[in-house]
């Protein structure tokens, strides 16, 4: 019975985090910010997967992977820094964001050696 109820924790927990992040950014963004970019999300998922799977291996390659990820997924962020200078629009910087993003996954893949 307690591992039914793990999923829903779990679920709680990290949506408790956004959910409180998202209401701080219209009141604090700079504390939001920081909050979000904190690994505590990365600390969380990293204890509940070797809670679940209890294999060291699996979780340093998983730490691995975001300490390389991280500084891959700041191309999202590149169009919202030079959206002034360019002119864009939220959404546009957006999609751009993402479109780095995508190139930023065949980086990290790279450089975790996965073909």
């Amino acid at each position: 019975m307690k591992f039914a109820i793990f999923p829903i924790i779990k679920l709680l927990t990290i949506s408790g985090i956004i959910a409180f992040s998202s209401w701080l950014a219209g009141k604090k963004p700079e504390l939001a910010g920081f909050i979000i970019a904190m690994p505590i999300s990365s600390m969380i998922a990293l204890a509940i997967s070797y809670f679940d799977y209890k294999d060291s291996t699996t979780s340093i390659t998983f730490a691995k992977s975001i300490l390389i990820a991280v500084p891959v997924s700041w191309l999202f962020f590149i169009p919202f820094f030079l959206a002034e200078h360019f002119g864009f629009g939220f959404w546009i910087a957006y999609v751009i964001g993402l479109l780095l993003l995508v190139a930023g996954y065949f980086i990290h893949k790279l450089l975790m050696g996965v073909a």
